[in-house]
């Protein structure tokens, strides 16, 4: 499916070239927004134009705020794996804990706030595909680190950690809320499907309430329940003790909403090692992009082992793949 770009596109499109300034170029930016056609096959325009609308609008409000502690891309951290999550949540919370749980990082790990001051990346092994965890400084009313916002831009997904803890374990999950809602961050259990505002970043998120094992836990746990409502769904964990922590391997890969894809070379056997993952609805197109562009560019048609009616089946290019299926690609 092509996009089909209309010729106003093209103009509005030279006109952010030709912008000398963050304010002029921004003005293109948002006519080829608005001027863009939105469907499956513009997802991808949609979402650079977004990341390039955000960046400059980031760009000109820090130019009127003044300078920043924190240049911006000081701590611009390479995409890795499958997917890359992002921690959330204010201090104490037990990100720091979490990280070494499931990934081989070592954050330092303290009993008082604000140990994490720089965000800390580590690979986390779910079955035979590698998910990006990063922990992120706390946020509170008064602390937010600049650099959160990039994060929360690119990230497939976030993680809200919440400290059961402490009394004000539950209350620190709206500041934190409000904080990414005035920097536009908007976290959310499933994100709209179009977005009228492409200034706006809607964040997969996933809650999870640490130190369920703690004096009052369950208290705090029925408080934060009632605070957020059928919001987002809540996981219950204890990093000490080490409950619950293992499922959140599965959790956090589902929360991406991709599925695993094995390639198949003509007579060879498949390579059930290294999964390729499309999203949830992906097709046999997705997955030749994701294997290689050229690839994409001159499939005909695949064999599916898996959703395929029989095994080795010939399918087009638009079927659409399921969990684990098995695909050889047809030129």
């Amino acid at each position: 499916m092509a996009v089909n770009l209309p010729p106003q596109y093209h103009e509005a499109e030279a006109e952010y070239k030709k912008g000398r300034t963050p304010e002029e170029k921004l003005v293109g930016l948002r006519k080829m927004w608005v001027i863009l056609p939105k469907h499956k096959a513009s997802e991808k325009v949609q979402v650079i134009l977004k990341t390039k609308i955000s960046e400059l609008s980031d760009e000109i409000e820090a130019a009127k705020s003044g300078p920043k502690k924190v240049a911006p891309g000081t701590f611009k951290i390479p995409k890795q794996g499958a997917g890359q999550i992002i921690f959330l949540g204010g201090p104490n919370g037990g990100k720091s804990s979490l990280l070494r749980k499931l990934t081989r990082a070592t954050p330092e790990v303290a009993p008082y706030p604000f140990t994490t001051r720089e965000p800390v990346p580590g690979m986390m092994d779910w079955e035979d595909v590698r998910l990006q965890l990063i922990d992120l400084p706390p946020i509170t009313a008064d602390f937010y680190e600049t650099y959160v916002t990039d994060f929360t831009r690119t990230a497939d997904a976030a993680a809200l950690i919440v400290d059961l803890g402490d009394d004000d374990g539950p209350f620190a999950v709206e500041t934190v809320l409000e904080q990414l809602k005035g920097r536009k961050r908007i976290l959310v259990d499933k994100p709209p499907e179009s977005d009228d505002d492409p200034t706006v970043f809607h964040v997969k998120t996933v809650v999870i309430a640490n130190k369920i094992d703690a004096e009052g836990a369950t208290d705090r746990l029925d408080i934060l329940k009632e605070m957020l409502g059928d919001r987002f769904p809540i996981h219950t964990v204890s990093t000490e003790k080490g409950d619950g922590v293992e499922g959140l391997r599965k959790l956090f890969f589902d929360r991406l909403g991709l599925i695993r894809v094995y390639g198949k070379l003509p007579g060879k056997q498949a390579d059930m090692t290294s999964p390729f993952t499309i999203p949830v609805g992906g097709t046999v197109m997705d997955f030749a992009e994701k294997v290689h562009s050229e690839l994409a560019e001159g499939l005909k048609a695949a064999k599916v082992w898996g959703s395929a009616q029989f095994d080795g089946q010939t399918v087009k290019r638009d079927h659409v793949l399921q969990e684990r299926d098995v695909v050889e690609l047809s030129m």
